[in-house]
């Protein structure tokens, strides 16, 4: 995977990470409102960091066919969604900054984002090995297409229930947001956390391989 994929697995972790802690009250109540939007903002430009690179590694193998060219779909229609994030949490930072009464969480996972991601993990489910509908259990991280998938699963059903009512300016259901949205940080984050692990086992691998040669 080389230093890229470090990165790439990096930039991901961190990532998911921030979404991971930004939904929960208590953490607002730690850092304020101002503190909570940038924690967002700044997770989505890490997700845009890892699926820029993720991209990059999948760009030489999308005329190839078959699996070649669904990584490459699935890693351009993620990278797309995470620039839609990008673009949800600044506004909320701006709320946060315009508005110092804004109590409550400013973000909540963006419709076309959540879209772009959904679309990218069931084309990685797809397109891994699996018998019928079940993913196969074989290899390393055979399970992690089902586990990205159920994550984008839950950052769509909370872009739902974090939907504004334009009659009220009230959220559907604001604690389903902030649940599913940090379901679905920790399904990214087993993901990206396995895929540093492996980073790092085959960079370690090279490492004994180069020293024995």
């Amino acid at each position: 995977m080389g230093a890229r994929g470090q990165w790439m697995a990096g930039a991901f972790t961190a990532g998911s990470a921030c979404f991971l802690v930004g939904p929960f009250p208590g953490y607002l109540s730690l850092v304020g409102p101002l503190g909570d939007a940038l924690t967002f903002f700044i997770g989505s430009v890490l997700f845009t960091v890892g699926g820029a690179l993720q991209a990059v590694a999948a760009a030489p193998d999308r005329r190839n066919g078959g699996a070649g060219t669904d990584a490459w779909r699935a890693a351009a229609i993620q990278f797309a969604g995470t620039l839609f994030f990008n673009i949800t949490t600044f506004r909320a930072l701006q709320t946060a900054l315009s508005d110092p009464s804004y109590d409550r969480l400013v973000w909540r996972p963006d419709a076309f984002g959540s879209a772009c991601f959904l679309i990218s993990g069931l084309i990685a489910y797809v397109a891994a090995p699996r018998r019928g509908w079940l993913p196969l259990r074989s290899g390393r991280g055979w399970w992690q297409p089902a586990v990205n998938l159920a994550g984008c699963l839950f950052f769509g059903i909370a872009a739902v229930a974090g939907y504004v009512v334009p009659a009220s300016g009230t959220l559907l259901d604001l604690a389903a947001a902030n649940w599913t949205t940090a379901a679905g940080a920790a399904c990214f984050l087993a993901c990206a956390l396995a895929g540093l692990v492996g980073a790092d086992s085959q960079r370690s691998t090279s490492t004994r391989q180069a020293a024995a040669g």
